[in-house]
């Protein structure tokens, strides 16, 4: 098959990115022919860009506007159907530098939108409030009123959201990350939906554990995230020795650093800042546990499935897609989101218990094999891949720039 995917950025920077590169290799790798088409934006300055395709993107002031229309985006698509005139189309994120104007063209070509956070039905991808309560308003004026959005970004925000309702049914089917986000997009009538798990890529199991026991942490360092109650949960645990490695680079990162001095804990915290993945495998090798935070209701969480293949016992929130990684008890630990207390009770269970921690790691990489694998993943999209082609049995005869300019979409 000729397979085109689509995603706002193009770097091997965030967990997104990462998937839809390794999913371009594993179909590759299975004798597809596949391009990915994305935008020139850089989340990491002076990160390599690794398209096939590429437009205008930014993370500037211009980025409110070129969200919602992006010539640009619209021209290269454009350009790359007709040259490279694919069987299926696979869009993941798109609101973010693509823009809804790409929509139109993917009307006559069997196409699937994979949605990564809760762009469809908010604003912010988050569908959290500014006090970090989960959001239960539909998305338009509670927007602005609730403090989500300033009156300059609500005007366009919402002529994007116009325009994603608009041209929504070009996708014949949406791929969420977890059960749990299926349900919520389903909520706000967002269908059909299919559950496909990101995939971790296989790798060796780490070395013994050896002292110091060590907790990691990986992710964007914003509230959302939760490293405020991984630092608090960790000085109140109180285990001698224990050290902390913090990879990751975000707008609190020097709040977060001042909280450490505060709490007494800096001597024990490493803050590694961006590492590209293997390096920051490298430097978890020796990790006991790796703690996931999160505060907001994160769609899936790959730090919990790269963890676990690599053999590290898990301690995550309750919240999202984790319920469905982390086998609680047996894999790690579920905490409610937010809960210092039970966080660090979690955290002494596992760092005073060198022969739990291995266990747990142990049952975790077992889990990862059988269930969150690339090679799973990667079989699975080319099973929808098929699937979505045989509903248009004239895909294959009319050339897709033929078919658009005929206005045609086979169902």
């Amino acid at each position: 098959m000729r397979i085109l995917l689509l995603h706002d950025y193009g770097t091997a920077t965030g967990g997104a990115e990462l998937q839809m590169l390794s999913l371009r290799r594993g179909l590759r790798e299975r004798g597809h022919e596949v391009r990915l088409l994305t935008s020139r934006a850089q989340m990491v300055a002076n990160s390599p860009l690794l398209a096939d395709y590429d437009c205008f993107g930014t993370t500037g002031k211009l980025q409110v506007l070129s969200q919602t229309i992006n010539p640009s985006a619209y021209w290269v698509l454009r350009q790359a159907l007709e040259e490279f005139q694919p069987d299926v189309v696979h869009v993941r994120m798109f609101m973010w530098q693509l823009s809804p104007l790409i929509l139109p063209l993917l009307k006559t070509i069997p196409c699937l939108y994979q949605t990564a956070v809760y762009k469809a039905i908010c604003p912010l991808g988050t569908k959290v409030l500014p006090d970090g309560q989960a959001c239960s308003f539909t998305a338009g004026p509670a927007c602005l009123q609730m403090g989500c959005l300033t009156p300059q970004s609500w005007l366009p925000l919402m002529l994007q959201r116009h325009l994603w309702q608009r041209w929504k049914s070009v996708f014949d089917l949406v791929v969420a990350l977890s059960y749990g986000m299926k349900a919520k997009l389903e909520a706000e009538g967002i269908q059909p939906i299919e559950v496909v798990h990101n995939g971790v890529p296989e790798r060796s199991i780490r070395p013994a554990l050896s002292d110091p026991p060590t907790v990691v942490f990986a992710g964007r360092l914003v509230p959302e995230k939760g490293v405020e109650v991984l630092l608090r949960a960790f000085a109140q645990a109180h285990v001698p020795q224990a050290q902390l490695l913090i990879a990751g680079q975000g707008s609190e990162a020097a709040a977060l650093q001042t909280l450490a001095a505060e709490l007494g804990i800096a001597d024990c915290v490493t803050w590694l800042g961006h590492l590209p993945v293997a390096e920051m495998e490298r430097r978890f090798e020796t990790a006991w546990v790796q703690v996931v935070p999160s505060l907001w209701e994160e769609p899936f969480g790959n730090v919990s499935t790269e963890a676990m293949m690599r053999g590290t016992a898990v301690i995550a929130s309750a919240v999202g897609g984790q319920p469905e990684i982390v086998d609680a008890g047996v894999t790690g630990f579920l905490v409610p989101p937010g809960d210092i207390a039970a966080l660090s009770n979690a955290l002494r269970q596992l760092l005073l218990n060198r022969d739990l921690a291995e266990q747990m790691g142990q049952a975790g990489r077992q889990r990862a094999l059988t269930h969150f694998s690339e090679t799973q993943r990667t079989e699975r999209f080319i099973e929808i891949y098929q699937r979505l082609r045989s509903r248009y049995p004239q895909a294959t005869e009319i050339e897709p720039a033929k078919a658009l300019a005929a206005g045609i979409k086979q169902r």
